[in-house]
């Protein structure tokens, strides 16, 4: 009962250190006004910024909820820490509880400028051919998997199927509190070692991918980079489709090209054109912003070697199916042998890792 008891007490302790932090009164202040803003009947008339508008309150309204909750877990837990009848019952309560927390101070080392917003994830076939575009189509189900297990959505931007099987590359928007800071880390190549379905004599064969993320930025993010008209060269074509009833019957799909820096964004999410205009416009802002941060940290790179873009030569993160199954974060050097589990979007423990890590440098 004594180790319980004093589990609880430094269960009270870290929680009341984080509350100091947390200034939920503030943020009840902030849920007031998106309450009194979301009531304005011409909010709708910019989707866009209602549909901002509305996630924001949504998830400030569930991250106040969920702190509450375990405000008054940790209180009753406190309350009944001395009775030794339910040490049993109080350990497995501690233990949720203290998951709960640890989940709350994670959020405490995403401080980043824009790690609160949404991400943009593009995934890449690198070298291996189809087993490389294979390993696409499994890379992209276990980031959606991941996503479904924290409550996220993710909508498909583009996606370009490969010749034989899987894809050559697929772009994805994932709309969630603190998505950009928690997928930030997984940026860089990833290489898969297995025996290859795609070869008759099921040789082993080692094969790449490259992730890219991006936080979601629209015009009032960067008001300081300014595309011009001119810059641009845009192209429209008709959007993938199941065909049926859905089939694209106008070129509503778009790519376009930012003349000065080479730049290549694709969005056909959208039924509708000018969508999928606005749509690609903060893809490529958002990329023009990564490539500015990169110039201005090139610099620094020497100094504190933190900051790494996601190339070909970054390689974060290494999965093994055959001969042995092993899944190792090259960077943390996290592994585990739940090989299954990780590709179903068990990622947890190498992302959060990765991001303590980050604050420890």
């Amino acid at each position: 009962m004594q180790d319980t008891k004093q589990k609880i007490d430094s269960l009270r302790e870290r929680f009341e250190a984080f509350a100091g932090s947390f200034e939920v009164e503030k943020k009840k202040e902030e849920i007031a006004r998106l309450t009194a803003e979301s009531s304005d009947p011409d909010l709708w008339k910019d989707p866009e910024r209602a549909k901002r508008l509305m996630q924001g309150l949504g998830d400030l309204k569930k991250e106040v909820s969920e702190f509450e909750s375990l405000g008054a877990v940790v209180s009753t837990l406190t309350e009944f820490s001395g009775k030794e009848e339910l040490a049993q019952d109080l350990a497995a309560e501690v233990e949720k509880a203290e998951k709960m927390l640890e989940k709350f101070e994670l959020t405490s080392f995403l401080s980043g400028e824009y790690d609160e917003k949404n991400a943009v994830v593009g995934i890449h076939a690198g070298q291996g051919g189809t087993e490389a575009m294979d390993w696409v189509s499994m890379l992209y189900r276990m980031y959606t998997r991941f996503c479904e297990r924290r409550g996220w959505e993710v909508t498909t931007l583009d996606l370009t199927p490969g010749e034989e099987a899987g894809t050559k590359s697929v772009t994805f928007k994932v709309r969630g509190k603190y998505a950009y800071g928690y997928l930030r880390g997984e940026a860089g190549t990833h290489r898969l070692v297995r025996q290859s379905p795609f070869n008759a004599d099921k040789l082993r064969q080692t094969s790449f991918a490259l992730v890219e993320v991006i936080p979601e930025l629209s015009e009032v993010d960067l008001p300081d980079i300014v595309i011009k008209d001119e810059d641009l060269d845009w192209q429209f074509f008709r959007a993938s489709s199941q065909g049926g009833q859905n089939v694209q019957k106008v070129s509503s799909a778009v790519r376009v090209k930012h003349k000065p820096t080479g730049l290549t964004v694709t969005a056909q999410a959208e039924r509708f054109q000018e969508q999928n205009r606005k749509i690609a416009l903060n893809l490529l802002r958002g990329k023009l912003w990564m490539m500015e941060k990169q110039m201005a940290k090139d610099t620094k790179r020497e100094i504190k070697g933190e900051y790494r873009p996601a190339s070909w030569g970054t390689q974060i993160r290494s999965y093994v199916l055959h001969p042995y199954k092993m899944v190792k974060d090259l960077r943390t050097l996290v592994e585990t042998g739940d090989t299954e589990n990780v590709l179903d979007g068990d990622l947890d423990k190498f992302i959060e890792a990765e991001l303590r890590e980050k604050i420890s440098l």
